[in-house]
């Protein structure tokens, strides 16, 4: 081999080979080294030095971590079981040790099927359309291997395999909603294939951008269309009943706060939240807005109901057709009536105060400076932020554009 400091004057061709030179060498030693591990643990010699285990022992020893220890030690013995015939392609440089473990971990799974079924598992891996896969790769023919051998093993085992999972995913199923004290509360669980399936089924429809101004992340429409879900449900009234009512949120605001955008309200689960917050969940279904005055009794504990309904509803339906914010395709099921002056405020529940909006648009219009007003025709229109248009000229949805 050519030394370090000449490297540079060597060829393409020279560089490449003796690369693979080294590299089939170093698996030469990675190969001596593992039968050396093999016949330590085999002689008890790390118990005889005072050491607990010999994956602690070569701990100490090679300076490693435990867990690397002990891959040694399995990949060692399995090599010197059965899979002699991989030990023996690692050590001939034929494969390397990431898929030499990958080979020996898909033969001892077969222990139960037998030496038999094991030995011809091993000769199919180690054929030379196998051996040249990468070790991903191969762990996927590896994952099959067993459908080659021995198919009418493979459907008995995939059965019970399916089996297992779905045991393990029911038994580990959870779900935890865990605030950090920042405003945010994290959700974390594990569900089967099953539930996760019919969840995405629910959320995926309400996962598309909400039009051309919609700049949420993928994982923020994500987000928001669990919380969309869950509110339609909610809305729907089919729920059970929960303590002898329906499903529904209480928020308490001070009246004088209410006015001059100040203070916070309070969710009923202790959770505050920003007036601007309270003005637009009070357009919801099944929000129970409970107002107080200074000295903290009920001034008014809002309608148990939703605000746009029947006849008004409907009327409202027809007019937008749908979100009425400019490039929105979601439908009116998803969409809320949101009262242009806040009722809160003592906006009336009427036609000419009213607009469809789908959750987004909501907060949008709630939470920036985006504005919505009625028009001459009786038709919304928005008006945007100044940033994007100076002169804040109205735009409209295309359903509701003049001809």
């Amino acid at each position: 081999m050519t030394g370090a400091g000449a490297l540079w004057s060597m060829s393409d061709n020279e560089l490449s080979g003796e690369l693979l030179q080294v590299w089939a060498a170093e698996q030469a030693i990675v190969a001596r080294r593992l039968g050396l591990v093999r016949e330590i643990d085999g002689r008890g010699l790390a118990g005889r030095e005072g050491a607990t285990s010999a994956a602690v022992w070569l701990r100490d020893r090679l300076r490693v971590t435990i867990h690397s220890a002990r891959q040694m030690l399995s990949l060692a013995a399995v090599l010197d079981g059965p899979c002699e015939a991989t030990g023996a392609a690692l050590a001939d440089g034929v494969v390397n040790v990431q898929q030499a473990r990958v080979i020996a971990d898909a033969v001892n799974d077969l222990g139960e099927h037998g030496p038999a079924v094991q030995a011809k598992a091993e000769q199919v891996l180690l054929h030379p359309d196998c051996v040249v896969l990468e070790p991903v790769s191969l762990k996927v023919a590896a994952d099959h291997v067993l459908e080659h051998v021995a198919p009418e093993l493979a459907e008995e085992k995939q059965r019970r395999d399916l089996e297992a999972a779905e045991r393990r995913a029911a038994r580990d199923r959870a779900f935890t909603m865990s605030p950090d004290g920042t405003g945010r509360v994290r959700l974390s669980g594990w569900l089967g294939h099953e539930a996760a399936a019919i969840i995405n089924a629910a959320i995926d429809p309400l996962c598309a951008p909400a039009g051309k101004h919609d700049d949420r992340t993928a994982t923020q429409r994500r987000a928001d269309a669990l919380t969309e879900a869950c509110r339609l449900t909610l809305a729907a009234g089919e729920l059970p009943e929960n303590g002898g009512d329906r499903p529904q949120l209480v928020l308490t605001m001070r009246h004088d706060d209410l006015l001059a955008r100040i203070g916070h309200g309070m969710l009923d689960t202790g959770q505050p939240l920003t007036p601007d917050t309270v003005r637009r969940i009070a357009c919801q279904a099944n929000i129970i807005p409970a107002v107080l005055n200074t000295t903290g009794q009920v001034l008014d504990l809002g309608r148990q109901r939703r605000l746009f309904t029947g006849p008004i509803r409907r009327a409202l339906i027809l007019r937008d057709g749908g979100c009425a914010f400019p490039g929105c395709d979601r439908p009116p099921r998803w969409c809320d009536g949101h009262h242009i002056l806040s009722w809160l405020l003592g906006g009336a529940t009427r036609l000419d105060n009213a607009v469809l909006l789908c959750g987004h648009h909501h907060r949008l219009i709630h939470h920036s400076e985006w504005e919505v007003r009625i028009g001459p025709d009786g038709l919304p229109e928005f008006l945007p932020p100044s940033y994007m248009d100076p002169l804040r000229r109205p735009l409209r949805h295309h359903r509701h554009r003049r001809p």
